[in-house]
């Protein structure tokens, strides 16, 4: 569990009940009406813009945003340079027997040990990034066309409460309930899209990222140790992916 997301959310929203009802009007902010114009009038309105199926995968998508299932690339770095060592010293044959961690890096490694052509394993492990991207970015989209038509939903229902309000000008008790209408929906659009949606979309981004970074490295790494590059040169090479911080801090826990 990815506990900056857990906390941030949970924590942001925690604030701004404890504000609501440190000022003694809690019940006074839940509104049904102003919940159903906003939650359903978004989600809605949102899968007119993607297909049902990238609108339902947008939801187990987000999980990732709550995953602390991060990939590391010094780690992975360590795994290529092994597999290449026993690839140069045994053959390519040998990495069969080869434990791997990272699940795209072994299906390259695969690749490898059959035999398969260069060009043909480059061309296969590009089309599965892409692949995996395409999936990952639907999500972010969806995400964050939830950001930005939560607060237009929240309008929406401030104009139908305004109305509502007018409407019924002459009946003093009528005023209030619509009033709740035409402030909460606001209120919530804007929690919706600024609590909850844009992070998850902005997690998510981040979270892609980092998978895109991966599966480059491990990409570089299979081609050349398919070449038979010296595993020195390969984790140089690699070693080009992290930050000069990260870089140095490598290479001096390396001596």
């Amino acid at each position: 569990m990815d506990l900056a997301t857990l906390l941030g959310l949970i924590g942001g929203l925690a604030v701004v009940g404890a504000a609501i009802f440190v000022g003694g009007a809690g019940p006074t902010f839940y509104n049904v009406p102003s919940i159903l114009i906003v939650m359903g009038g978004t989600f809605m309105t949102v899968m007119v813009k993607f297909s049902l199926k990238q609108f339902l995968g947008a939801f187990k998508v987000a999980g990732r945003a709550f995953s602390s299932k991060s990939h590391d690339p010094e780690n992975l770095i360590a795994e290529i340079v092994n597999l290449a060592n026993i690839g140069r010293k045994e053959g390519l044959l040998a990495l069969e027997k080869a434990t791997i961690g990272e699940a795209f890096l072994q299906d390259g490694i695969r690749m490898l040990v059959d035999g398969t052509n260069q060009e043909v394993v480059k061309a296969v492990m590009a089309k599965d990034m892409q692949q995996t991207m395409d999936r990952h970015n639907w999500g972010e989209r969806v995400w964050r066309a939830v950001g930005d038509v939560a607060p237009a939903m929240g309008m929406i229902g401030t104009l139908v409460g305004l109305v509502g309000m007018l409407v019924n000008m002459n009946d003093p008790k009528a005023i209030g309930p619509q009033m709740a209408v035409a402030l909460l929906t606001t209120l919530y659009g804007a929690v919706l899209a600024n609590m909850i949606a844009l992070p998850i979309a902005d997690k998510l981004h981040l979270r892609k990222s980092n998978e895109k970074l991966i599966h480059q490295m491990c990409i570089d790494g299979v081609l050349a140790i398919q070449a038979g590059q010296n595993p020195r040169v390969i984790e140089s090479m690699l070693k080009a992916y992290l930050d000069p911080a990260h870089r140095d801090k490598s290479a001096n826990s390396g001596k």
